[in-house]
């Protein structure tokens, strides 16, 4: 049943993302990082808004990482949390939609205040959760005012679009897996940016797709989103590419040109308007 519902429900989503209106969840709030995450401060937020230090109850999803996690992974995990201010963590993992798809195994995330996904490849979660009850439980985590949080795989994989989904390189922008879990409509974000001369790349995925949002985040850096909206956390910067740019010798935003690949770039307390697709001065 719960496959017939989100096959509805995807198939809703993807008819309002056809107008180029980009939303994030109505309620909760998502951590969104570019990958090489270090900055207490984003770590903080996270357990924050996840109940608080001392109270957070957590679950880990590390299948987008790709190796064994058996106990001894279980058990580091846990212990990194424990270190971050988590009261309690869930490594939760599999590779089996099958799985997934249970009541059992996904009851972790009823009573959990945040969920966060490691890094790797993040074809492997949308094998794994995706239309399975574990996403299913996710939105319901949003609803309830928990926060989703994810770095390098982890954020690509909240978005709408899976950038970089090929099962054959990361290097690929349009792949053989193309959705994401969608906390986002609308969007297609990339990771680790600056660090790996990506800001060119998400040109190759709104050629194909034009009407969505691009976001590129670089390492150590975060998007805060509340509602529609988010806010930069972190060290480095967030790329955003909506078709716009600044024009310094006008004092005002302006439409690209044809084939003028321009984007914006905001630091640590920039703000973006996703919906209206304007920049928070």
């Amino acid at each position: 049943m719960s496959r017939l519902i989100y096959t509805v429900a995807l198939a809703l989503a993807c008819l309002f993302s056809a107008i180029g209106q980009t939303t994030g969840p109505k309620s909760g709030h998502l951590i969104i990082a570019g990958g090489a995450l270090r900055d207490t401060a984003v770590f903080n937020k996270f357990i924050e808004l996840a109940g608080g230090k001392g109270k957070a109850n957590v679950v880990v999803i590390p299948t987008a990482g790709g190796y064994n996690v058996d106990a001894t992974a279980r058990e580091n995990l846990t212990n990194q949390w424990i270190s971050r201010g988590a009261a309690k963590v869930t490594v939760l993992h599999t590779t089996n939609p099958n799985e997934a798809d249970t009541q059992a195994f996904a009851a972790a995330i009823d009573d959990a205040g945040g969920v966060y996904f490691p890094g790797g490849r993040q074809w492997r979660l949308a094998d794994a959760y995706l239309n399975t009850i574990v996403q299913t439980k996710l939105f319901g985590l949003l609803d309830r005012g928990g926060v989703i949080g994810g770095s390098s795989a982890g954020a690509t994989i909240q978005g709408s679009y899976l950038a970089r989904g090929d099962t054959k390189t990361n290097t690929i922008m349009v792949g053989d897996h193309e959705e994401g879990f969608g906390f986002v409509k609308n969007i297609a974000i990339d990771q680790h940016t600056l660090a790996r001369n990506r800001q060119f790349d998400m040109f190759d995925v709104l050629n194909v797709y034009p009407t969505l949002l691009g976001i590129s985040i670089d390492e150590n850096t975060a998007m805060l989103v509340s509602g529609n909206s988010f806010e930069v956390i972190g060290q480095s910067y967030v790329l955003i590419y909506d078709g716009t740019h600044w024009d310094q010798s006008k004092g005002e935003f302006v439409k690209n040109k044809p084939n003028q690949e321009r984007f914006h770039l905001l630091r640590k307390g920039g703000k973006y308007d996703m919906k209206n697709r304007a920049v928070i001065r």
